[in-house]
């Protein structure tokens, strides 16, 4: 797997000289396929609309949550598939310093703002910058200076790439043209290994490649401490059941974990999610030092594909990610990016039968 991110790159590159598209601003839907692993996304908020993937039997199933409509996803409060930002996650009361100068951000979660504002990453229309249906699909968009109060201009691209028959990889790249400010991308798929529609993932099986967590408070906040998981319903070091430690929790998970990885940015297993009845198994690795564990806590009830209606605990989110609120804990790692500097984040899911 430490391969990955170099043939991401190379095959990226071919690809681009090889089929590069006038880029394309109308709302539309993609597919990416490769034998019977396919993957439908849309150019609005650059989402993850469907994944097909066989069982143990061969039987396809769509494996993430969402909506039939582009329609429902623009009234969609739960960030279903979407890449999240410019800073994902939470940052405390709407505001921040950088170089001297205070930042007051749009708040959208009480006085708090999350993934990016009202109107992040996750509300508007991506360009389609390169698109090949057996390889991969590009989207870039334009942030400007004072969006959502952020400083300066950010180019971002993100690209889906089918690698092999069975991975699926995800690349967010931005780089600021005029300012620095913080950069913190996430996609923020909800997964469920059994079906979109069949019901909760308490009997998921989850390793978290992670001894450590960011505690937050009443608001979800961090409080800037960095605990042990060790003796806690938090330690997923082994794999187990989601339900097995859920009862010892009053709101179910929602969480940044401390992965252990290595700081010069190279590739690392972050987490193993299981699903026994269909025998579809998903290992996640990433260069980023964190990774959010939510169980779906306050999605419900919400209708989506096919009429189903997602409840609470209908599906689990693995989002890769910088430290929550890392702007206002210097001890956290930085995600601030200066002009002449570049921003990566690299996600690769890999799909396997037992």
């Amino acid at each position: 797997m430490a391969k990955i991110r170099e043939l991401c790159l190379f095959l990226l590159l071919a690809f681009s000289i090889a089929r590069v598209s006038e880029a394309r601003s109308e709302i539309g839907v993609y597919e990416l396929k490769r034998g019977n692993f396919s993957v439908k996304l849309t150019n609005y908020g650059a989402i993850v609309v469907s994944v097909f993937l066989p069982d143990r039997n061969g039987k396809l199933d769509d494996v993430v949550l969402g909506f039939d409509s582009i329609e429902d996803y623009k009234n969609d409060t739960a960030y279903f598939g979407a890449i999240v930002g410019r800073v994902a996650n939470r940052i405390k009361g709407a505001r921040f310093i950088l170089n001297g100068k205070k930042y007051k951000l749009v708040p959208n979660d009480g006085n708090n703002t999350l993934h990016g504002g009202p109107k992040g990453f996750s509300d508007v229309v991506w360009q389609v910058e390169n698109y090949d249906t057996d390889t991969h699909i590009t989207f870039t968009y334009n942030s400007t200076n004072g969006e959502e109060g952020f400083p300066g201009d950010l180019r971002v691209s993100v690209t889906y790439l089918l690698i092999n028959t069975n991975k699926l990889s995800v690349i967010m790249k931005a780089t600021p043209l005029s300012k620095a400010t913080p950069v913190n991308l996430a996609s923020h798929t909800y997964w469920n290994l059994a079906g979109h529609s069949s019901g909760d993932v308490f009997s998921h099986q989850v390793q978290l490649l992670a001894d450590k967590i960011t505690p937050v408070d009443k608001e979800l906040i961090p409080t800037g401490d960095i605990l042990s998981v060790k003796g806690t319903p938090y330690d997923f070091l082994h794999i187990h059941e989601i339900k097995s430690k859920f009862h010892e929790l009053p709101n179910g998970y929602d969480i940044n974990y401390v992965l252990k990885y290595e700081r010069d940015g190279h590739f690392h297993k972050a987490a193993v999610v299981y699903e026994s009845k269909s025998g579809r198994k998903m290992e996640l690795w990433t260069n980023q030092p964190g990774l959010q564990f939510y169980t779906s806590n306050m999605l419900g009830p919400v209708k989506g594909k096919g009429g189903v209606t997602y409840n609470n605990y209908g599906a689990i989110c693995l989002e890769t990610q910088g430290f929550p609120d890392a702007v206002n804990h210097p001890h956290f790692p930085s995600q601030i990016v200066k002009p002449g500097e570049s921003y990566e984040h690299v996600m690769v899911y890999r799909f396997t039968t037992e």
